[in-house]
């Protein structure tokens, strides 16, 4: 499943790590309410994330051939105590030095039990990459830093979305994505801040049961234009439609009956 060079996601999951690390160690408010997951502080959030690195690295490492509870994963919650940047920063360096070198020790298809179905470890450094360019988002827009993802990541968190979301219609009988189904209608993200090398636009048909999707440039029930990171932020619900830079082309309440049901992540 790993679409993207193993190893390029390797160093985006090492990089998207310290980019986090620079956060907690911003002087930002840990305690303060994300925005974008109100139900956690930043440092619930760094918690979290950190946390899922090192299930997936324990599951990785010792090939596990179906899930492992997160409660055996050796330090999964964190430091103990709280509010403590410097503590935090340690154990989130540590985290990102142990996943990144299980994955290059691995890769791509050494045997793992995943979620979807994909029992490698390309599909979870795939995974892994994307839920760091999520939360860092998360992280930054908490802390009132600035937010931006290389091209291809960005592109490629979007196509692993869509994927998500017709697994779960295919798979998951009482998830809300199974409401997504409207006859004739299609949706259409455009960034237009693409390049040659990233062909960073899609078309999304909701007529069936299960979506089906591609990349490329067609006429739609609705639009969602803007710059790549823009419209990743937003498909993700990370940024509002009205946000500065995005523009809602058509029928803008199909894009709202997508992202009210489209909630993974």
């Amino acid at each position: 499943m790993t679409l993207i060079a193993h190893d390029r996601y390797c160093d985006e999951i090492a990089h998207q790590v310290g980019l986090l690390r620079a956060v907690v160690t911003s002087g930002a408010d840990l305690s303060a309410t994300v925005p974008t997951c109100p139900d956690w502080s930043l440092e619930q959030l760094v918690r979290h994330t950190g946390g899922a690195l090192r299930w997936v690295e324990l599951m990785v490492r010792t090939r596990a051939p179906e899930e492992i509870p997160e409660v055996r994963v050796p330090l999964g919650a964190g430091p103990e105590g709280e509010g403590d940047p410097a503590a935090l920063d340690a154990w989130l360096a540590e985290t990102g030095e142990m996943i990144v070198g299980t994955l290059k020790e691995a890769g791509p298809d050494a045997e793992v039990w995943g979620w979807a179905g994909v029992r490698d470890a390309g599909f979870w450094v795939r995974r892994m990459t994307h839920e760091l360019t999520v939360h860092r988002a998360d992280a930054t827009l908490a802390a009132g830093l600035p937010y931006e993802v290389a091209p291809d990541i960005a592109a490629d968190a979007i196509d692993e979305w869509l994927q998500i979301v017709e697994w779960a219609q295919r798979t998951l009988p009482d998830d809300p994505a199974r409401e997504l189904r409207r006859p004739g209608a299609s949706i259409h993200l455009h960034a237009t801040d693409g390049t040659p090398e990233v062909d960073a636009e899609w078309f999304v048909d909701l007529s069936a049961d299960v979506i089906s999707w591609r990349r490329g440039h067609e006429k739609a029930t609705v639009a969602l234009r803007g710059p790549l990171t823009a419209v990743l932020l937003a498909f993700y619900r990370r940024l509002p439609l009205d946000s500065p830079g995005l523009e809602v082309l058509g029928e803008r309440e199909l894009l709202e009956f997508w992202l009210a049901r489209a909630t993974f992540g």
